[in-house]
């Protein structure tokens, strides 16, 4: 029945406000599709990319580890160290600043490239004369003409950032990608001949500065902007405004990330750091894989919804958390219940006493894909100060823990401390800073419920299948892999995939066959 147009004068706000509720509503949710959609197709290109070179980088390791003795691993650490360290704060918060730029690239790029080269050389030439007290510090003096060489590679990172950066406001990830691929074949040219040549840590620094210098001409040809350098003070005081808080909180972030390094091998020498480092690695495959995937594109596709509304905003944020975490469980699961297994079945029987570091790192695994995931959501919304606070109070508590953790239990203590700070400090200082910056956190909280409670089930069969195949099979960690490990991730699945996308794949699967 239609309205006559007292009726419709009639109408209260209240009765109106549905429908304009819905409109909004709808209109919310097709600029999440839309964002989405772009966002979608950058994270298939960066999953494919970080797949590739991930993959190659895994098999270029188990080349390594048997070229090299755990010493060699434990130089390098040292050096991985400053150069993760130098790496968050050179270009001041550059990149992040400007993909998340409210207003035209191409006002604001020249004052940024000055910026972030004038950053990178300063933190480099700082870092040259420090490298030597760095390397003692961490344990190994020897370790300083490695640390002077592998840290150049922020010199190159200085002068591409605006570059990358307009790569990844643009979700131009295929790209980067395809730089990044690049750049890998010629690490692998490198640092293999050089590690069977007997050039021990050198082998890896070499092969990482040509990858940087390769995928960096890439870039800078492929970002299409012009080569223009200036300084607008206003805009430099936007960009530094954003940006040093960033930058100081990702140089917070460097320490708690490499924190360990200098302990362990300070306190325990370097082949205790070169098993710590191989465990270290396996727990950051999945971090490596889709953090770094996800990381090209959500900065950028949560800062395009926070232009919209906060309401956008928060159902990106709804829609993407679970989803995370289904992603990241069944590696965890398989990394805590089956650690022996993988750490002697991929590297052999030598690096076997990195297995009990393996299944505590798990738990810091799953903690940092979160936190950084969060800290992406922050940089969108422009709360970088509160990146700042989450990190200072997170490295506050955890360096006391791994020095007490690494004394009176060595690396497997140093893996414990990391774990429990991250599980009890890092995670609620990080959902406390999503709160208050107006980031709502419980409508995402059913959609976590089916996730955690798969990866119970899947540990709870995996143990078992495990504890029971051991007296059949010897102790071959490929049996026990493949077969516990697998009725795991079948259970993973059955619990968390939802059994319409079940039954479409189970015809898919009929029909091909």
């Amino acid at each position: 029945m239609s309205r006559t147009p007292e009726q419709e004068q009639d109408r209260s706000p209240e009765q109106e406000r549905p429908d304009a509720e819905r409109e909004g509503g709808a209109g919310q949710a097709e600029m999440v599709g839309s964002i989405g959609r772009k966002a979608g197709r950058g994270l298939g290109w960066s999953l494919l990319g970080t797949l590739a070179t991930k993959i190659g980088s895994f098999a270029m390791g188990l080349v390594l580890a048997r070229l090299l003795a755990p010493e060699d691993f434990g130089l390098y650490a040292i050096a991985l160290a400053a150069t993760q360290f130098v790496m968050h704060i050179n270009d001041a918060g550059i990149i992040a600043a400007t993909v998340q730029w409210r207003g035209k690239l191409e006002d604001m790029a020249p004052t940024a490239a000055v910026l972030a080269v004038s950053f990178s050389a300063a933190v480099y030439g700082v870092f040259w004369v420090i490298a030597p007290s760095f390397a003692r510090l961490a344990g190994n003096e020897a370790a300083t003409p490695v640390v002077r060489l592998l840290t150049a590679i922020i010199l190159v990172d200085g002068v591409t950032a605006v570059r990358s950066a307009a790569l990844l406001r643009r979700f131009e990830q295929d790209r980067l990608t395809k730089a990044i691929v690049v750049g890998f074949v010629a690490n692998a040219a490198l640092a293999i001949p050089l590690a069977a040549g007997g050039a021990g840590a050198y082998s890896f620094a070499v092969g990482q500065v040509a990858a940087s210098v390769v995928t960096g001409v890439l870039v800078f040809l492929s970002a299409r902007l012009p080569v223009r350098l200036a300084m607008d003070r206003e805009i430099a005081g936007r960009l530094l405004r954003f940006g040093l808080p960033l930058a100081g909180s990702l140089g917070i972030e460097s320490v708690l990330v490499n924190a360990d390094y200098v302990i362990v091998g300070d306190a325990l020498g370097p082949v205790a750091l070169g098993y710590y480092l191989i465990a270290f690695n396996v727990s950051s495959w999945v971090p490596g894989l889709v953090g770094t995937a996800v990381r090209y594109v959500s900065v950028a596709g949560f800062s395009r919804l926070a232009e919209n509304d906060p309401e956008s905003l928060e159902l990106g944020v709804r829609r993407s958390v679970p989803l995370l975490l289904a992603a990241v469980l069944p590696a965890a699961v398989l990394m805590c219940t089956l650690a022996h297994q993988m750490v002697v079945f991929l590297y052999g029987q030598k690096w076997a006493p990195a297995a009990d570091v393996l299944r505590f790192l798990a738990v810091l695994m799953v903690v940092r894909m979160f936190t950084s995931f969060a800290f992406d959501i922050l940089t969108s919304v422009g709360a970088t100060k509160w990146t700042v606070w989450v990190n200072l109070g997170w490295v506050a508590v955890l360096v006391p823990a791994l020095l007490v953790g690494t004394h009176l239990d060595g690396i497997r203590g140093t893996a414990i401390g990391h774990s429990v700070v991250a599980l009890l400090v890092a995670l609620p200082l990080a959902a406390l800073a999503l709160h208050r910056s107006g980031v709502r956190l419980r409508p995402m909280l059913p959609g976590l419920v089916r996730p955690l409670g798969g990866a119970v089930l899947a540990t709870l069969v995996v143990v078992a299948i495990a504890t029971a195949m051991a007296p059949l099979t010897g102790g071959l960690p490929v049996v026990e892999l493949s077969v516990a490990g697998g009725a795991g991730l079948l259970v993973y699945a059955l619990v968390v995939v939802p059994a319409s996308l079940l039954k479409k794949l189970g015809a898919r699967v009929v029909q091909l066959i």
